[in-house]
């Protein structure tokens, strides 16, 4: 008897896809309007936001990463939130970043960043500058 395979299902269309690809299917992804959800830091509650703007731009010396600058406005909470209620006039930015994963289930897999961006200072200018001529961040 050989030995069992656990039956795994892939979607092979987001399979080792390029950075010019992966960035044009979120687009298209993030075009429909869905919510972002958020687990209140008291893990009571969740916030709900409005992607509203968001541009994104490769890492200049990975080819595997690609940063995100979003503008999010929120929505609604549900439960109880730890420290403030949000507003539906509130609009907050979000940085982040996506990353062909290594190991495991995510390895040759675009995947969100689990951890704060780290940003090379010759790219951080040009983000912000990106994110300006694209209108996502808003003029005061």
């Amino acid at each position: 008897m050989g030995p069992f395979v656990y039956p795994v299902a892939v979607n092979l269309d987001i399979f080792m896809e390029s950075c010019t690809e992966f960035i044009q299917r979120k687009n298209k992804q993030f075009s429909q309007g869905n919510l972002i959800a958020m687990k209140d830091v008291g893990r009571k509650g969740k916030h709900f936001f409005k992607r509203e703007a968001w541009t994104f731009m490769p890492q200049g010396n990975i080819d595997k990463k690609v940063f995100i600058f979003e503008r999010l406005r929120a929505v609604k909470i549900e439960g109880e939130v730890a420290y403030r209620n949000t507003t539906t006039e509130d609009v907050e930015y979000r940085i982040g970043y996506y990353i062909v994963g290594q190991i495991g289930r995510k390895k040759d897999v675009w995947t969100w960043g689990q951890f704060c961006p780290m940003i090379p200072k010759d790219d951080f200018e040009k983000l912000i500058n990106k994110a300006r001529e694209d209108g996502v961040i808003l003029n005061t």
